[in-house]
């Protein structure tokens, strides 16, 4: 993906936008250049593996309501979505990979779905339970940014004002309970009508931000602030990788072990504009070229979780991808597809999944999805 940021940007466009909460937000329209929300580099090659399972995620995974959670069903309730619950993070995927694949009539109808089920007005609820009909009263704000993304996405390969509008009206109702005063945080809750303190590191989409902010002086003021802070959680050479979150209440980062998907997202973030240290691509690339990009670690390098994830794979190939790195994108794409099942009698044939549980999460296949689209 490009790295050039504009800086040079025309006023703004302003209008008034009423949310569901009845208050009208100042909505501003970047006029920076966007193309590099599109620019793809054309690395994979991997037609066969994608048909599979994209034709496993339309069939078996996708509703009229969005994603399910996991193909296997669930029947006990969980702190976590599980089964056939729903997320707005993967609905925010799916509309991505509509995008990158010229979808655009289904863009237009799933993301009309998406604010059917997920929609909070100001927000999209993170979770939503096609049995029982409810949905969470918060919101992930990287969910939200990750649709407001697929939005700009789409504008910007149809042309189209009005979804630019909207990518730019949703970032503006978002800020206040999400983004307040440019200080991230994980959610808002909209039933107490109270903010998170915690900032998960993996939340800051830099390249949503640097956009939607480029509007004002102070939103690039935000914005810069907002890469110190990810910045400044570097835990070190020794284990190249950021703290999970910081905390504004405490003022300092949380030392609770990595989830290595959520601490992928955040290079990720920071490679897709410019920011990655080459430390910490070594490290991946060891990591990956070993087989041992576990699923858990401390803060400090050691190995918690000794389990993998295709997902995983999955960034880190968009990982390589953003660094222009298409030998190493490569070589973790056919790390990732070894996951794939490939028996026709399974009923998760084309999934990244675990044949013998049945078990498929949206977030490994959309993932897969994505990258095999770089």
């Amino acid at each position: 993906m490009k790295k050039v940021f504009i800086f040079l940007i025309l006023l703004p466009i302003i209008f008034l936008s009423g949310c569901n909460s009845n208050k009208n937000v100042a909505v501003n329209v970047p006029k920076m250049s966007a193309s590099d929300f599109l620019d793809s580099k054309d690395y994979g090659n991997y037609s066969t593996q994608n048909k599979l399972l994209d034709n496993f995620v339309s069939n078996k995974m996708l509703t009229k309501q969005g994603i399910y959670t996991n193909y296997r069903q669930e029947n006990a309730v969980k702190k976590v979505a599980t089964g056939h619950e729903m997320l707005s993070e993967s609905s925010g995927l799916w509309l991505e990979y509509l995008v990158y694949t010229h979808q655009y009539k289904k863009f237009r109808d799933f993301y009309k779905s998406t604010k059917e089920t997920f929609d909070q007005g100001e927000q999209f609820s993170y979770r939503y339970d096609s049995q029982s009909k409810n949905k969470s009263n918060v919101n992930a704000t990287l969910d939200d940014l990750r649709i407001i993304r697929a939005l700009q996405m789409y504008a910007q390969a149809t042309d189209n004002s009005k979804y630019q509008k909207e990518a730019a009206t949703r970032f503006a109702q978002l800020k206040s309970g999400s983004i307040p005063n440019g200080k991230l945080v994980d959610f808002y809750d909209t039933k107490a009508k109270k903010s998170s303190s915690d900032s998960s590191l993996a939340y800051y989409d830099f390249k949503t931000l640097r956009y939607f902010e480029s509007t004002s002086a102070k939103g690039r003021d935000y914005y810069n602030n907002q890469l110190k802070v990810v910045q400044k959680g570097y835990l070190g050479d020794a284990f190249p990788l950021y703290a999970s979150s910081y905390s504004w209440s405490q003022g300092g980062y949380s030392s609770k072990n990595l989830n290595t998907s959520e601490a992928l997202e955040t290079i990720l973030h920071l490679a897709e504009i410019g920011k990655v240290k080459k430390v910490t691509l070594n490290w991946l690339e060891q990591q990956v070229k070993s087989r041992k990009l576990y699923n858990t670690y401390s803060i400090n390098g050691s190995v918690v979780d000794k389990d993998q994830s295709s997902g995983s794979y999955a960034l880190a190939a968009m990982i390589f991808a953003n660094t222009k790195n298409k030998k190493m994108y490569d070589y973790t794409m056919n790390v990732m597809w070894k996951s794939q099942v490939t028996d026709k009698g399974s009923p998760i044939y084309g999934a990244l999944g675990i044949k013998h549980l049945k078990q498929a999460y949206s977030f490994n296949n959309l993932y897969g999805l994505i990258a095999s689209e770089y």
